[in-house]
């Protein structure tokens, strides 16, 4: 009987370190053991209008001249609750110096956002996602992904997994100390950025296009109706058994349609030269 207990402490312990391992592995190492600089462009955060919890409106223009750390998360993400008491210290600590933190939930349903929210007494607005929001900041494809905007509107960091919160401290405090709406010139993201947090946003003209992901900026509206009929007459080829045209409209993630689309489009261009 005494063996028994100890293998089964024995079996415990290693899940146990196993399970420490792979939080550390999978989560936390990520996103404190980088080298390097940030590298790239700081392209202005695109604006984008959504309604809180609260049913407050929550527009990112109306935080011009601030400090915005700006949290894509979920309920069901760990990583997401290890770092969002981080966040409602931030809050706390820099509100009266010009920080303001967002949460925007990826969420299916509120009703958990709202219990979570309570639960982990959030001092700050979260809003609910839509796909336009997410295509805007270059496609959301991990939980947390955080960004941290300028006073001027610009984006200077992106962080992908659980980050320390001092790492956003410090990358605040520089954010802070810019004057007025000046560009923060001498800003590098805390111990470096890793290739897949190159910041990208999204074209408009393609998410809101009425071929989503086509920029049909440079159509007229008959040409826009007379291509959309083309694109309705061509099968998809991912497997869909619809046409790219209700392809692009039904899944707008996918791929083969937007390659296609984009493709006929260059074709229906030339056939107007």
């Amino acid at each position: 009987m005494k063996q028994g207990k100890v293998l089964v402490g024995a079996l415990l312990a290693v899940l146990l370190v196993a399970g420490l391992y792979f939080v550390n592995r999978y989560w936390i190492a990520p996103a404190t053991q980088r080298s390097g600089k940030l590298t790239g462009d700081r392209p202005m955060a695109p604006p984008f209008s959504l309604t809180d919890l609260n049913g407050r409106k929550l527009e990112l223009s109306d935080h011009i001249g601030k400090v915005v750390l700006l949290d894509f998360w979920a309920t069901w993400c760990g990583p997401c609750q290890i770092e969002i008491p981080g966040f409602v210290k931030l809050q706390e600590r820099y509100r009266d110096q010009g920080l303001v933190v967002i949460g925007i939930s990826l969420d299916d349903s509120p009703e958990p956002v709202r219990e979570f929210y309570r639960a982990f007494r959030m001092n700050y607005p979260v809003a609910m996602s839509d796909e336009r929001v997410t295509e805007l900041y270059g496609g959301i494809f991990g939980l947390p992904t955080t960004f941290l905007i300028g006073r001027d509107g610009r984006i200077y960091s992106k962080h992908m997994g659980a980050t320390h919160v001092s790492v956003f401290e410090e990358e605040i405090k520089e954010l802070l100390a810019a004057q007025g709406t000046r560009e923060a010139a001498g800003f590098r993201q805390a111990a470096g950025a890793r290739p897949e947090e190159k910041i990208e946003s999204g074209d408009p003209a393609e998410i809101d296009s009425e071929v989503p992901g086509v920029n049909l900026s440079r159509l007229t509206p008959a040409q826009v109706a007379l291509f959309k009929k083309q694109l309705e007459a061509i099968p998809c080829e991912c497997g869909c058994k619809m046409n790219v045209l209700k392809c692009r409209l039904a899944d707008r993630s996918c791929g083969v349609s937007r390659r296609i689309a984009r493709e006929q489009l260059e074709k229906f261009l030339k056939s107007l030269a």
